[in-house]
């Protein structure tokens, strides 16, 4: 029987508690951040009108119940947050501190996508950036002050409700906006948001959607049976100095989600979304006995579970593609579960890596790379079908990462359905009607299965960092405290339990410690030490005077490791939104007492599925051909392959490491000219040169990208770089000094 390839995207929709629970205060029930209204705004509801538009996909999508109780707040108008209280404020009334608030957060969003296309809202982006907030606070009037508050909202809402009349004519108008404007900015947002849950609802009974859910407030649950599963991937992780060992929490979660999901759309669940796609052996009895069908994880997890590692060629072909595109089959005590297990590359390109890319040519890209799928799979190359019903699992986070696309991802998903609409031989499919067609299997015993998460497959994300196990350790001393008053049961003491879920909520250690940082990591501090607050409010216990102080500093936690894929304009003017999540070393001016004086004061790389990117950030006042000479040469080579390597060939070089080492490849760049031109090691210490789309630009900064493609090397290869500044073949400086710079393909 011949088949075509089935595909089932599941989107990720989820935003954490950002409701305080304390009681006593006048932040009850205060939301402190405004991301479940204004994602809401831009990214739940189109995502799922746009694919109404192409009857033939179908797809699956997870509505965290965390998400689901904040959205119905807003509707019901029981949630303010501070952004829309001061979006309904009078602009004569704004305080100086309000003022600076403003400043501070209102443009807290994509300038190249949600600020910039819009003038007005431009321009007051462009003050604050090149003039600073002093001079705002010092020049603005209250105009300003109410546009910028009209665009914060305005801007946010997605462009596919652009064509009604008052938003249209909002977008036109552009400024001069009144206290009236905003508040019917407002209320505009709260009708698409009314629309969130229904149209969810309708798709699910027509058949085009699946809607899934996940453990009520978003827990990391193997770590909730047991903290010492972050020792499965990570044998000798540290972690907090008491176990947190509570496995009876995953079925109240469970059992949450359930409930709420069935008041929503009046019927069972089957599928889940494990937190942050974390499993484990002891969850699995929860999941069944709940009633749950099939849940879904991550290749790296089916890697480590089946002792075999998804090796990539360079164009990102997987190998032993039946072992991944398939469900297993988990048997356990309370019943059978099915898994899916993403396919992580595909997953990233969507998330983190297309937005980069023209919207045609993204989406063509995608299923080319899906045709390159089924081309692997078919058994016989002369035929155009396959002979087995083969899954491709792409999920993903579906809110985030639109904010870095052209009109928030409408022309990427129009080109992408209607390519995969008009496909033949690829045909989009829910999780469950798939596996209601084709039952899984394949079977990977129980304690088999690997414990981790999305994220290499272990739980450091969330756990073992000095921070993040400062906060277990409250955690754990909360639950303890809980534990001791068996009276106090979800019945007659709902306030205890509900602020226990949310401090379980896994997004508090998300920001914790090393990783991930934003500008508002002292809000999430603060969130979660509230909820643990609340919780000894609820027992009239003592609140612990550590709740009461930050669980960490929150200054700049920059590190010379990136904290997530960059895709920065190469213009050479180093928007710092741009390379906000890039790895950075401290070249010149770095503290301490003896280091060198270098022309570059920093240095900032990164990467993303199409590149990677170096960015020199020059001495003040250092000048080209007077300063600095006018060429830079990359060098860099390979661990763990073999591969040819020859000499740096420029005239005087010192004899130290690292300019004595071989390299691999060269790429260097012309700083007058911007020419780049690539090469790559040969027999005899030799060079060659090879084609290259690599890009140059030197204004107040050097910008550089690299494409991987021209490389000629494998997802996961691992490179290490040096850069060296010369003048007309002649070597003048090298940097960094103390180490190489680490790139690691995606």
């Amino acid at each position: 029987m011949a088949y075509p390839l089935y595909v089932a995207f599941i989107w990720h929709q989820h935003q954490p508690l950002y409701k305080s629970c304390q009681t006593n205060t006048d932040a009850s029930g205060q939301y402190r951040l405004p991301w479940v209204r204004l994602h809401g705004v831009k990214d739940y509801l189109d995502l799922i009108l746009i694919l109404e538009r192409f009857p033939k996909l179908h797809q699956t999508v997870n509505l965290v119940p965390s998400l689901i109780l904040q959205l119905e707040d807003y509707v019901n108008g029981l949630a303010i947050d501070p952004y829309l209280a001061l979006t309904v404020t009078p602009e004569a009334q704004l305080t100086l501190a309000q003022k600076h608030f403003i400043l501070e957060h209102f443009f807290d969003a994509n300038h190249r996508t949600l600020i910039d296309p819009h003038p007005r809202y431009g321009q007051l982006y462009a003050q604050r950036q090149e003039n600073g907030h002093s001079w705002c606070i010092s020049h603005w009037n209250l105009q300003d002050y109410s546009d910028l508050l009209a665009w914060h909202n305005l801007a946010w809402i997605d462009p596919i409700f652009h064509s009604d009349p008052e938003i249209a004519t909002w977008l036109e108008q552009g400024k001069n906006f009144t206290l009236s404007d905003r508040q019917r900015i407002i209320s505009k947002q709260r009708q698409i948001l009314r629309r969130i849950l229904p149209q969810h609802r309708l798709m699910q009974e027509t058949g085009q959607l699946e809607i899934i859910t996940s453990p009520y407030t978003h827990p990391i649950l193997p770590l909730l049976a047991n903290s010492e599963a972050g020792r499965v991937a990570v044998p000798n992780m540290t972690l907090p100095r008491q176990y947190f060992h509570y496995p009876e929490d995953i079925s109240r979660h469970l059992r949450k989600a359930w409930q709420i999901y069935i008041d929503r759309f009046d019927k069972q669940p089957r599928g889940l979304w494990p937190s942050e796609q974390s499993v484990s052996p002891a969850i699995l009895p929860a999941v069944a006995k709940q009633g749950f069908q099939w849940l879904c994880s991550d290749e790296g997890v089916l890697g480590w579970s089946l002792g075999h590692y998804f090796h990539r060629d360079e164009k990102g072909n997987i190998s032993e593609p039946e072992l991944l595109y398939r469900p297993y089959l988990l048997e356990t005590s309370n019943g059978n579960l099915s898994m899916v297990f993403r396919d992580h590359r595909l997953s990233d390109l969507i998330g983190f890596s297309y937005s980069g890319m023209k919207a045609q040519e993204a989406a063509t890209d995608l299923v080319k790379h899906l045709e390159a799928i089924a081309d692997q799979l078919k058994t016989n190359a002369e035929t155009t079908t396959l002979e087995k019903p083969w899954l491709v699992t792409i999920a993903l986070d579906g809110e985030n990462c639109w904010e870095n696309y052209h009109q928030d991802g409408l022309p990427f998903l129009e080109n992408l359905y209607q390519l995969l609409s008009d496909h033949q031989a690829i045909e989009l499919v829910t999780v469950s009607e798939y596996l209601d067609r084709f039952p899984a299997n394949a079977k990977i015993p129980v304690n088999q299965l690997h414990s981790g998460s999305w994220i290499d497959a272990n739980f450091t994300t969330w756990i073992g960092d000095p921070a993040k196990n400062k906060a277990w350790e409250y955690l754990i001393l909360a639950r303890q405290t809980l534990a001791n008053h068996p009276e106090a049961t979800e019945d007659n003491n709902p306030d205890a339990w509900e602020a226990l879920y949310a401090a379980e909520g896994s997004d508090w250690f998300w920001w914790f410690g090393y990783g991930h940082s934003s500008n508002h990591d002292a809000i999430f501090d603060q969130l979660f030490r509230e909820h643990l607050i609340a919780l000894y409010q609820a027992l009239n216990e003592p609140i612990p005077s550590y709740l009461l102080e930050p669980v960490e500093e929150h200054g700049d936690k920059q590190s010379n490791r990136p904290l997530a894929f960059i895709h920065p304009i190469i213009d050479g003017f180093g928007d710092e939104q741009d390379w906000d999540k890039a790895g950075r070393i401290e070249i010149g001016g770095a503290s301490g007492t003896m280091h060198r004086t270098s022309l570059v004061q920093r240095l900032f790389f990164g990467w993303d599925h199409l590149n990677f990117y170096l960015r020199f950030d020059w001495k003040p006042g250092a000048e080209l051909g007077k300063d600095i000479p006018p060429e830079v040469h990359l060098y860099w080579y390979y661990d763990e392959v073999h591969r040819l390597q020859s000499p740096i060939p420029l005239t005087d070089i010192p004899p130290r490491s690292p300019l004595d080492y071989g390299y691999h490849h060269h790429l260097g760049v012309n700083l007058i000219t911007e020419f780049t031109w690539l090469e790559v090691a040969q027999e005899y210490f030799t060079w060659q040169r090879v084609p290259s789309n690599a890009k140059a630009s030197f204004n107040q900064c050097l910008e550089i990208a690299v494409p991987w493609e021209g490389l000629h090397i494998e997802p996961d290869a691992r490179l290490h770089l040096i850069a060296v500044l010369a003048n007309q073949g002649q070597y003048y400086d090298f940097l960094p000094v103390e180490e190489l710079i680490f790139l690691q393909r995606p």
